[in-house]
């Protein structure tokens, strides 16, 4: 297949980092693939900047386009009309019930959605289910995990270091104190979960949260706020414990997992067996693989 990738996001976030894994995946299943992306993304993957020239001659070539963000959405339906759009929905807010936004939702050939609970929110806009894949993000799943680190105090959590007032930073801080564990809010997720007891994701609004797929895969326990997609990859009390986001609750979920290393340790290899068999990336590779090739087929003249 020849497919058109297109993401205006300024920065290297979760959706891109998905897409960066999303093109090395299909390379290796040996489609031809085109990148229009902006700043950080254009240095980890040779590709073109965007611009409304840049996708349209682009488009003349591919076989289909996979619009990864709202705005790469609304230039793809505006400037390419008639070729094969696919739509990564990875947000929980809410599709706009105005015509500009349901003329672009009408545009779109298939949408994937990150969750069930986003694809909940395109059936709650009219969208037809048929026009909905749900497909998990991946994540690289290593032989083992690493070992569970000890009871140590104060004991080592990890954030992410995100500057979104939806994610929480200053509950985590609070709720870090209260616990009297140490915080680290991190920029590099991969090399300090080496050193984590804990990951904890905070958020007022998600549709999947990939980070915790990540933590997952390096064998740290999880707590996590109860919403959006998140309860559909943390299993209160089997893969992670789930917590309302409210002081008291969320700082006793914390001392629970730091103080009963056995459950920690449970939950730990729970999750990590899960993200094996339904969360890896080459899951999500195949799963967006059938979706390309499921339109392609549906638009082919008999």
């Amino acid at each position: 297949m020849r497919i058109l990738h297109v993401d205006t996001g300024r920065s290297l976030r979760g959706g891109q980092r998905q897409l960066l894994m999303l093109l090395h995946g299909l390379r290796e299943h040996g489609h031809e693939q085109t990148l229009l992306a902006r700043g950080p993304t254009l240095d980890h993957w040779d590709g073109l900047e965007v611009s409304a020239a840049n996708l349209v001659r682009a488009a003349r070539k591919t076989e289909l386009i996979h619009a990864h963000d709202a705005r790469a959405h609304t230039l793809a339906a505006v400037l390419c009309p008639g070729k094969p759009l696919v739509v990564a929905r990875r947000v929980a807010f809410g599709v706009r019930s105005g015509f500009l936004s349901r003329w672009k939702y009408s545009r779109a050939d298939r949408f994937i959605a990150v969750s069930q609970y986003v694809r909940s929110r395109l059936l709650d806009a009219g969208i037809p289910s048929s026009r909905i894949a749900v497909v998990y993000d991946g994540t690289p799943v290593p032989g083992e995990p690493a070992p569970l680190l000890g009871s140590a105090e104060p004991a080592l959590v990890v954030a992410p270091a995100i500057d979104d007032p939806l994610k929480g930073g200053e509950l985590i801080r609070t709720c870090c104190d209260n616990a009297g564990v140490k915080l680290r809010l991190s920029k590099d997720l991969p090399a300090d979960l080496r050193e984590a007891a804990l990951f904890v994701y905070l958020t007022e609004n998600e549709g999947l949260g990939s980070a915790i797929l990540l933590a997952m895969t390096y064998g740290v326990p999880v707590v996590a706020s109860r919403i959006g997609g998140i309860p559909e990859i943390v299993e209160h009390g089997v893969t992670g414990l789930l917590a309302d986001n409210r002081v008291e609750d969320v700082t006793s979920k914390i001392r629970r997992l730091v103080d009963d290393r056995s459950l920690a340790s449970a939950c730990a290899q729970r999750a990590y067996q899960q993200v094996r068999e339904r969360f890896s990336d080459d899951i999500m590779f195949r799963q967006t693989e059938d979706v390309y090739r499921a339109l392609l087929a549906s638009n082919s003249p008999l």
